[in-house]
């Protein structure tokens, strides 16, 4: 009964009553062309020609569904009336002719199956009602109930039977209607080949930005914390021995900490959809803005850096491309806070541009070559002991969120990252390509 007379059931009616209205237009004007070929009589007064005009009507439909947004609203409308599950539909214009075609089967089949329950729904409850009031109003004359199913001698308390029987008719067919519909829509607007791939590729492309933002706010973040942590601690044991370095200690806190704070509105500009003063990753740090200021702050917490810098012919890491410079600096970033987080310095960090045949990162060794198909490479490696067996630093096990975003801003690249024991120490080298486009 639910099924017949419930809140769904009801919806879906409503749905095949629109579906009869919006086929209106189509009809007249059908019923205008059949008029006139047939002599212009009026096709209304023929139920032979009105039923040739609705034929004649759903190609006029399925033609004009091809072209215009018939996907788009007709989803809505059954995910609204029809309670059929979001996921099974496709969101969005057809994408090819296929989901058109498909589209347009769905909007001619709408309408018309919508067209005859909205005609049995104006039709039915009038009749009905006037054969379930035959026994209180009596045989109504020498009228045949105007619809020829009873003559006068009909016995009259058959009539409000019949009455009732169309009724539960109409409604039987309005619900089986709605249901045909109903298990319907998934198979001609649910999500083409071509909808799921530009679903997928739009789900990849979301990751991907997360994926980006947690690396930046991981990075940027993270590193501060780590160094201003370590140089509060290191400040407060020198505070009575050596106050000189403690001012640099704190001079360092507040630079690293304004640092922080600009590089983490930048990160959130990025989720501010619609923000015109949203900052471009140009902004972000390179080893030419900031890799002194890098070293300078990890050496304020107390830690010796040692570095080696070598950009190559032109002696300056302005020369890198920019999305090069960008990645390798947060990947210096990412390996210093691991030896401010874990080891114990000194810290031995070698950047330099390579130009040779090899280009493999398990090899430190090949000649440089002045060739110009020869493969240029920035190297990245740096190297550290373990923290001593008393010291309160979190113990190295491996690489963690860090090293893996270190690896994903290589592998972007084409590049690799190697990261783990060397030696007695632990070792962070990694191999950027410097061979493509600067971005």
């Amino acid at each position: 009964m639910n099924r017949l007379l419930g809140a769904r059931a009801g919806w879906r009616w409503v749905h095949l009553i629109l579906g009869g209205a919006l086929l209106m237009p189509y009809f007249l004007l059908a019923q205008v062309v059949v008029g006139v070929v047939a002599g212009g009589v009026n096709a209304l007064d023929s139920a032979p020609l009105s039923l040739l005009a609705y034929a004649l009507s759903l190609p006029l439909v399925a033609a004009t569904a091809l072209f215009g947004p018939v996907r788009p609203m007709s989803v809505v409308a059954v995910r609204a009336m029809c309670g059929v599950p979001g996921e099974g539909l496709a969101d969005g214009p057809a994408r090819s002719w296929a989901a058109r075609v498909r589209a347009s089967a769905w909007w001619t089949l709408h309408l018309g199956t919508g067209a005859l329950i909205s005609g049995m729904t104006l039709a039915v409850p009038p009749m009905a009602v006037v054969l379930i009031a035959v026994p209180v109003v009596g045989r109504l004359g020498d009228v045949r109930l105007g619809y020829g199913w009873f003559a006068t001698d009909t016995n009259p308390y058959a009539a409000p039977l019949v009455g009732i029987g169309l009724l539960a008719g109409l409604a039987l067919c309005a619900a089986g209607a709605g249901q045909l519909l109903a298990r319907t829509a998934p198979v001609l607007l649910g999500p083409t080949p071509a909808d799921r791939l530009a679903a997928a590729e739009e789900r990849a492309a979301d990751l991907a930005v997360r994926n980006r933002l947690a690396r930046e706010l991981h990075d940027a973040v993270g590193h501060a914390l780590s160094a201003v942590t370590l140089q509060a601690a290191a400040a407060r044991r020198m505070l009575e021995r050596d106050p000189e370095f403690v001012r640099e200690a704190l001079a360092a806190i507040e630079d690293t900490t304004r640092r922080t704070v600009g590089e983490l509105d930048a990160v959130l500009g990025l989720l501010r959809d619609g923000d015109p003063d949203r900052p471009d990753a140009a902004h972000a740090p390179t080893l030419a803005t900031d890799l002194d200021g890098l070293l300078a702050r990890t050496r304020a917490g107390g830690t010796t850096v040692t570095a080696h810098q070598d950009p190559g012919p032109t002696g300056d890491w302005a020369a890198l491309p920019a999305i090069a410079s960008r990645e390798a600096y947060r990947i210096v970033q990412e390996g210093l806070s691991n030896a401010l987080r874990h080891g114990a310095g000194p810290v031995d960090l070698r950047i330099r541009v390579r130009t040779g045949s090899d280009p493999g990162v398990g090899s430190d060794t090949g000649s440089d070559t002045d060739t110009d198909t020869a493969y240029r490479r920035l190297e990245v490696t740096m190297t550290n002991p373990p923290a001593a067996p008393d010291d309160d630093r979190e113990p190295r096990t491996g690489g963690g969120r860090g090293l893996r975003g270190a690896a994903e801003r290589a592998a972007l690249l084409g590049g690799s990252i190697e990261a783990g024991p060397y030696g007695d120490g632990w070792r962070l080298r990694a191999v950027l390509p410097l061979t493509g486009d600067d971005r």
